[in-house]
């Protein structure tokens, strides 16, 4: 197999995609900041799957804080490129420098209150804003019918969800499940930011996530103290922590009783990686089990609507 394109420009995007905006099956569209991983690849080969991919990567100034790590985010083109070029489907990549893409005079951005607010949008101020601008820029180039994101950034998949919605995006979004190391750790291009010995701590966060759905098994529905169990397993092993919480999926909100479509969410620091993680999990009468995030935004469900 060859490399797929690389288009730079709104011209080359647009002269290449024209014919598959014609196409009978629709354009899926794979959002990446690059350094791409087993879990990248997953969501790509999820997409490839519903129709012709286009992979798009891009370092997105706009979502990392003034102290957080734009210049040392790692950045390999060629990297990438070498492996999209072992999954059938993906017809071109999609990497703009960031003047394309924020020109000198560049004024709006795109903010979702509600959903974008607890949380990243507590503790990374701007971030979430940063990351709906820059998606809404790239699906109007694009102009997708179909977008594929990680479940492992839930809050981000829930704000383009609700972004999607309210400004009446004509397209249909998929979330992917996590993709996960061996021993449990979520995939993510910070993971290289970690030593061996912090590698190992690392998986504290699903140690943690683990604890909060084993109390919830145990029959514990105080929101508090399965938050308390958590944390206690960040601090125990030495995490810095920014929240771990239990959340109502369909708007993030806090929750006294532990019921219906629940996200337990953690944001830790281990050395210098700051880490998310989450498990979603529908807890009723019948128990606690893994759920998606949102059952209309499965691979099953949207196949199923463009049949």
């Amino acid at each position: 197999m060859s490399s797929p394109p690389v288009l730079t420009t709104e011209a080359e995007l647009k002269e290449a995609l024209a014919p598959l905006w014609e196409a009978q099956r629709p354009l899926v569209f794979v959002p990446t900041m690059g350094d791409l991983h087993r879990g990248h690849l997953s969501l790509v080969e999820l997409g490839a799957r519903l129709g012709p991919v286009l992979v798009s990567i891009f370092v997105n100034p706009t979502q990392f804080g003034p102290n957080e790590d734009y210049d040392a985010y790692p950045r390999d083109l060629r990297h990438d490129l070498d492996l999209l070029e072992q999954i059938d489907g993906v017809e071109a990549v999609f990497a703009p420098d960031a003047a394309t893409m924020y020109p000198p005079d560049d004024t709006t951005f795109v903010e979702v209150t509600g959903v974008g607010e607890p949380l990243e949008g507590e503790f990374r101020p701007g971030h979430l804003r940063g990351v709906t601008t820059i998606v809404a820029k790239l699906f109007l180039l694009v102009r997708p019918g179909v977008a594929v994101f990680g479940q492992k950034d839930a809050q981000q998949c829930l704000v383009v969800r609700r972004m999607v919605e309210d400004l009446r995006f004509p397209l249909r979004l998929v979330f992917g499940p996590t993709v996960r190391e061996e021993d449990g750790l979520a995939m993510s291009s910070r993971n290289r930011y970690l030593d061996g010995e912090q590698r190992k701590r690392a998986t504290v966060l699903v140690r943690a996530l683990r604890r909060g759905r084993e109390a919830l098994e145990q029959g514990e529905r105080r929101a508090d103290v399965v938050e308390a169990l958590m944390l206690d397993q960040l601090r125990r092993e030495g995490a810095e922590v920014d929240y771990a919480a239990v959340r109502r999926v369909d708007d993030l909100s806090p929750l006294e009783r532990v019921e219906g479509r629940v996200l337990l969410a953690i944001a830790a620091r281990v050395g210098s990686a700051r880490l998310i993680d989450n498990f979603c999990l529908q807890v009723d009468e019948g128990g606690v089990r893994e759920a998606p995030l949102r059952d209309d935004n499965t691979f099953e469900a949207v196949a199923s609507a463009l049949r």
